[in-house]
């Protein structure tokens, strides 16, 4: 228990307020890009009918890098939803989760997207942003 007293006690006003603003900061990214993945994701993107292209016209160094970086910040993201999804702690871990998965390349990821997506929560919130975009509400199946 020495850990503990030591941990509370080497606590400052300003490491508080740093964690705060690195918790409220990184909360706030997470809402925008979520919002901005799921207005720009075409309508089909979950269907079983839809082909999925990335750069199809462009040399192959920089398919390369873009894809390397894409499923980074996808790990990256989908490693931010597990935490945003533990108790107690605010956040829209499982859109956040989606998100990750959504920017990853990794075989039999599909059928996850799907499930997260199809949740009537999930789907009515993200149709809802949607909506308030003129977008299309998305299809699955």
């Amino acid at each position: 228990m020495d850990w503990f007293n030591d941990f509370w006690a080497s606590l400052t006003f300003s490491k508080v307020i740093l964690g705060l603003s690195l918790f409220v900061g990184s909360l706030a990214v997470s809402f925008i890009a979520i919002g901005i993945v799921m207005v720009k994701v075409p309508p089909d993107y979950f269907s079983s009918h839809y082909v999925r292209t990335f750069l199809p016209n462009q040399p192959w160094h920089l398919r390369f890098g873009a894809i390397a970086a894409k499923n980074l910040l996808g790990v990256f993201l989908i490693i931010i939803g597990i935490v945003l999804s533990v108790p107690g702690i605010p956040g829209q871990g499982i859109l956040t989760i989606l998100l990750g998965l959504i920017m990853i390349d990794i075989p039999g990821k599909r059928p996850l997207e799907a499930r997260i997506i199809k949740r009537p929560t999930i789907l009515a919130a993200v149709n809802k942003l949607r909506s308030r975009y003129g977008k299309e509400p998305l299809q699955v199946d």
